[in-house]
């Protein structure tokens, strides 16, 4: 159990820091925006007044508290399904209304409130624990990195849109003489690097640095969390198979990767931000990266806790927590539950084919969705709705193309299917290790 009164005056300091850190930017950009924006620069103001009336709490050791309401509220919230529901439904908001969310002025207010949720959340024990551990301090800093770069990118991309709406080039192509190597680039690069430097020593001093004792054979940690750049294909072991979520998923990641130039038929887009011209590829790159990998990572650092259970970020971990879990394959509910005749068993008296046999017709049910989902669908979209596509990239490159994409989209419908029935494979076949 913590002491309150204890840890709150263990973080006190650091949080009064992060409030005149936030104070300290609200500072800067009001200055920016005073003479073109006063009323920018007033809201801005305004924002600093308060980080700095909250800093100054911190610091006599009474930081803001959030209520206990509030944090039981997202712990009952955030569940798995909500969690990632909430996630494919912030995507698709942000896409939808892109021209807004771009705007300095609204991403400027997201960074002022997230960086005071952010405070107010350190107060909670449970959620610090997890923030300040040294594997955990630069997946917080990826956060907001990668929020700041998707809107840099985003932003651009927005104005050319309006460019090109207006008959207008690309900003790129109208950018000024070319920049000279030495000395100006040199100078600005070494900058970044005395910068960059003397950040990674602050950070070494600042925060202890996550070294453990040699590994112990009789002791295994939980839980047992791989590094964060492994967080995602440990995650996908929850729903896949070893030999599909360790080598098939990340063979088909790095091959696909690979194949974008050549499947590409696009000839817009080149050499500038753009998401009008290239709405597709913008919206399955943008799933692909965040929802199914960086969403992956945070939750693997952030929500899963001992037993590889989920918890809320306020949640204790407790290590006796048990979840009801079912675990089912889709050959053992069809014949066992739904039709109650018992699971076809491969006779070893029939030799070969008619072990085969018995097994293909048990998982008769399985090994139809996916041919109609891998073969029929495919089909069905080259008539439909992909037809443009595929008669832009003939049936070699759309096959391709259409099979990754499926591949892709497996990774959450066998999410959803495991949290919302305690559905495991859809098809099982353990006697040839082959499982799906």
């Amino acid at each position: 159990m913590w002491d309150t009164h204890d840890f709150l005056a263990t973080v006190a300091q650091p949080i009064g820091w992060l409030y005149a850190v936030a104070a300290g930017l609200d500072l800067i950009a009001a200055g920016r925006a005073v003479r073109k924006h006063p009323g920018k620069a007033a809201a801005w103001a305004m924002f600093a007044a308060a980080f700095v009336w909250e800093a100054a709490r911190s610091f006599a050791g009474h930081p803001p508290l959030l209520p206990t309401w509030f944090k039981a509220a997202v712990d009952a919230a955030l569940g798995p399904v909500t969690f990632t529901l909430g996630s494919f439904a912030l995507l698709a908001v942000l896409f939808a209304g892109r021209e807004f969310f771009v705007r300095t002025a609204v991403a400027w207010t997201a960074l002022n409130l997230s960086l005071a949720l952010f405070c107010l959340s350190l107060t909670d024990p449970n959620f610090a624990a997890i923030v300040a551990k040294g594997d955990n301090v630069p997946i917080v800093a990826m956060v907001f990195l990668l929020g700041y770069f998707t809107w840099l990118g985003a932003r651009q991309a927005v104005e050319n849109d309006r460019r090109n709406a207006r008959g207008l080039p690309p900003a790129e192509k109208e950018l000024g003489s070319p920049v000279l190597v030495w000395p100006d680039l040199v100078y600005i690069e070494l900058i970044c690097m005395v910068l960059v430097t003397a950040g990674l020593i602050a950070w070494s001093l600042l925060v202890r640095a996550p070294l453990e004792e040699p590994a112990n054979p009789v002791v295994t940690p939980n839980p047992a969390k791989a590094p964060w750049y492994f967080l995602g294909l440990q995650e996908m072991l929850v729903f896949f198979d070893a030999s599909i979520a360790g080598v098939l998923f990340p063979c088909l990641i790095i091959l696909g990767l690979c194949a974008i130039p050549y499947l590409d038929v696009n000839p817009r887009g080149n050499g500038y931000y753009t998401i009008a011209e290239r709405k597709f590829a913008y919206l399955v790159f943008q799933f692909g990266f965040l929802q199914l990998w960086i969403f992956l990572i945070l939750v693997g650092t952030f929500l899963r806790g001992p037993g590889w259970a989920f918890f809320g970020p306020f949640e204790p971990h407790d290590p006796s927590k048990v979840e009801a879990l079912s675990n089912i394959s889709l050959s053992r509910c069809v014949w066992d539950l739904w039709l109650g005749v018992g699971m076809p068993r491969p006779d070893p008296a029939t030799g070969f084919p008619g072990q085969l046999a018995t097994v293909v017709w048990r998982e008769s049910v399985g090994l139809t969705i996916l041919v109609l989902y891998f073969v029929g669908l495919p089909a069905i979209l080259a008539r439909t709705w992909l037809a443009s596509y595929r008669l832009a990239m003939g049936r070699t490159r759309y096959w391709i193309m259409i099979l990754l994409l499926l591949m892709m989209l497996m990774l959450p419908i066998k999410m959803f299917l495991r949290w919302t029935f305690g559905l495991s494979f859809l098809v099982s076949i353990p006697e040839y290790s082959l499982n799906f």
